[in-house]
């Protein structure tokens, strides 16, 4: 039985193959658009799934919607007429999008399969729910044979979070939390007055928020937030613009706030990192009681997560150590793009009663490296063709090289294997950098991927030695949990570093990886599993012979606005365009130095984030 989910038009679409239960593929569409958070029908990345996979839609049982777009459209009109006249302004913008496409896609849906596949027949085509999608891509691919699950995001059709229960094959959702009352959304309203842009700046603010104090917090609980023992809330829409403007604040938000929104890259001020410091501790709280209440009420050990909040991998930290969990595990493509994967998955077991297939590693995602896989040949082929100069290596010799490069200082592209599926680099289109260096996080932040110099960046750990390091002593392999590190490993700040305030301190060296320790001596964990990623674990032992750490630097390879790196083509492009020194996809290694191709500059060729 071979299922394809799709998730399209608001963003990040994506396609996933499942097979007998079995997860075979999944990626999003923009890694080969190259248009960031693409919400265009996912033909590219269905065309993946026929070329790579042999799975074209004619050779498919079923082909599943993520949603049900008719119950979205009853949402948008029930709510402008409950906030009539004052939505008037929106409904027009929206309508002629809901018109036009949207409300009838079903009919859309049809047109663009028959497009990538004229012999596709249109009724193998379902539909799924937000949710229940957002549940399954939680639940099934799990190391759970039982677990609550919990999903938030900003809204569905309905709903914008639920708590579910899954049992082997079975999962059904218990209850749901309902618009415009939204976790997600009132993060991205704080996200939106902070100057980022909503659904991609979100990881700034919680990046920003260590830098802040929480002084807005009580307030938010007093004034925005209702929030019950249980974890459930209303939002004091008062303040809110999102349900009938064209914005997600409003006036009265300014004045609560004291200023207006922040102009996009204009200089961040303290205002800004304490509103996200008030906001995140006030999302914390909320995933805490929830992920507790879900607990008590499903009666169940384990817990799983997705939806867009689930990305929030400081309040997953919390949970992992408060919550009172026996398991956690949260689904990497935890936003819209997850929601294919769900969908194929619950058609599967829910609808057409496939069993659970048995996962051959520690949960049934593969690592989450999903993705298009490049040979040698092809690599070399790409590469030459793009002008590159380069070494062809066999695995032990790059490995070397690689390792020797970045004990040296070097910042490295790497580009191995299947691709990831999901937001998140996991050593397959990776950028890495020896964290032991004071200067890499600027370096890497400023030089190579062209964006604010506060962002911090993520650790990739040897499994085996993640609690050496870390306070932690679990598996992390999709970096969404964040752990402090250990206070052996710390270095205590004097009077003079004490005495700086913001963004000011960004520049401490407050441990012995100071270039993924955040300033609040956190970080965002990935360990490295031998099992899902020989390649990128053997490299961590090769660095870790030279210099005694089994830990590096991994960020995404791409630039600001950019997605992550697709192709050997793309690589290459990124590698030139930036001031990376080495560049190693697959056996073929180059060094910067020795490229004669034209550098490709990226000054105004992406949107911003």
């Amino acid at each position: 039985m071979r299922v394809i989910g799709i998730s399209a038009y608001y963003h990040d679409s994506a396609a996933a193959l499942v097979e007998d239960g079995r997860i075979v593929a999944a990626a999003q569409e923009e890694r080969f658009t190259r248009r960031r958070h693409d919400a265009a029908f996912p033909t590219e990345a269905l065309r993946y799934l026929a070329r790579d996979c042999g799975a074209p839609l004619s050779g498919v049982d079923h082909v599943v919607f993520y949603e049900k777009p008719f119950v979205k459209f009853e949402r948008l009109i029930e709510t402008y007429l409950a906030f009539a006249p004052r939505g008037f302004n929106s409904f027009r913008a929206a309508m002629p999008s809901w018109l036009k496409e949207k409300l009838f896609l079903k009919g859309i849906l049809r047109r663009e399969l028959a497009a990538v596949d004229p012999s596709f027949d249109a009724d193998r085509l379902l539909f799924g729910e937000h949710h229940l999608s957002h549940a399954a891509s939680a639940f099934y691919p799990s190391p759970f044979d039982s677990a609550a699950i919990l999903t938030l995001d900003g809204v569905g059709e309905w709903a914008t979070g639920s708590l579910a229960v899954g049992r082997g094959t079975d999962l059904a959702i218990l209850r749901e939390m309902r618009f415009p009352h939204s976790l997600g959304l009132l993060y991205s309203a704080f996200t939106y007055h902070a100057g980022f842009k909503v659904n991609s700046g979100e990881y700034k603010l919680m990046g920003l928020a260590p830098y802040g104090e929480p002084r807005f917090a009580s307030r938010i609980l007093e004034d925005l937030v209702d929030l019950k023992d249980d974890g459930s809330f209303r939002l004091n829409l008062d303040y809110f613009d999102y349900c009938t403007g064209l914005t997600m604040t409003n006036e009265r938000f300014d004045r609560w706030v004291g200023a207006a929104a922040r102009s996009p890259e204009s200089r961040l001020e303290q205002l800004q990192m304490d509103l996200a410091a008030s906001v995140q501790q006030v999302t914390e709280e909320i995933v805490l009681r929830l992920a507790r209440s879900a607990l008590r009420e499903t009666g169940e050990q384990n817990l799983c997560l997705a939806g867009g909040v689930a990305l929030n991998c400081v309040a997953n930290g919390r949970v992992l150590r408060e919550a009172g969990v026996k398991g956690l595990w949260i689904q990497p493509a935890a936003g819209d793009a997850g929601g294919a994967l769900g969908a194929a998955l619950a058609a599967s077991h829910l609808a057409l009663g496939v069993p659970r297939a048995k996962s051959t590693g520690p949960d049934a995602m593969q690592g989450s490296y999903l993705g298009p896989r490049y040979g040698d040949d092809e690599i070399e082929a790409e590469l030459r063709a793009a002008g590159a100069q380069l070494d062809r290596l066999d695995e032990d010799a790059m490995i070397a090289r690689v390792a020797a490069a970045l004990a040296a200082g070097e910042a490295v592209g790497w580009f191995q294997g299947r691709m990831e599926f999901g937001p998140r680099a996991l050593g397959a289109r990776s950028i890495l950098g020896d964290p032991r260096s004071p200067q890499m996080q600027k370096l890497l932040n400023l030089k190579v991927k062209f964006r604010e110099s506060f962002r911090p960046f993520a650790p990739a750990v040897l499994r085996e030695d993640v609690a050496d390091w870390f306070e932690l002593d679990a598996d992390s392999p999709y970096m969404l949990l964040v752990a402090g590190v250990r206070g052996d490993k710390r270095r205590a700040m004097n009077d003079a570093d004490g005495a700086l305030w913001g963004i000011e301190r960004l520049n401490v060296v407050r441990s012995a990886i100071p270039a993924v320790t955040h300033v609040d001596y956190s970080a965002r964990v990935q360990t490295v599993h031998a099992e899902t990623n020989p390649l990128f674990h053997r490299l961590l032992l090769e660095f870790k012979r030279l210099t005694g750490v089994g830990v590096l630097v991994n960020t995404s390879f791409n630039v600001r606005g950019e997605p992550i790196v697709c192709t050997p083509t793309d690589a290459f492009a990124c590698f030139m365009g930036t001031d990376l020194d080495m560049l190693a996809a697959g056996g073929c290694v180059m060094q910067k130095a020795a490229q004669s191709a034209p550098a490709r500059r990226y000054e105004a060729q992406f949107a911003l984030d």
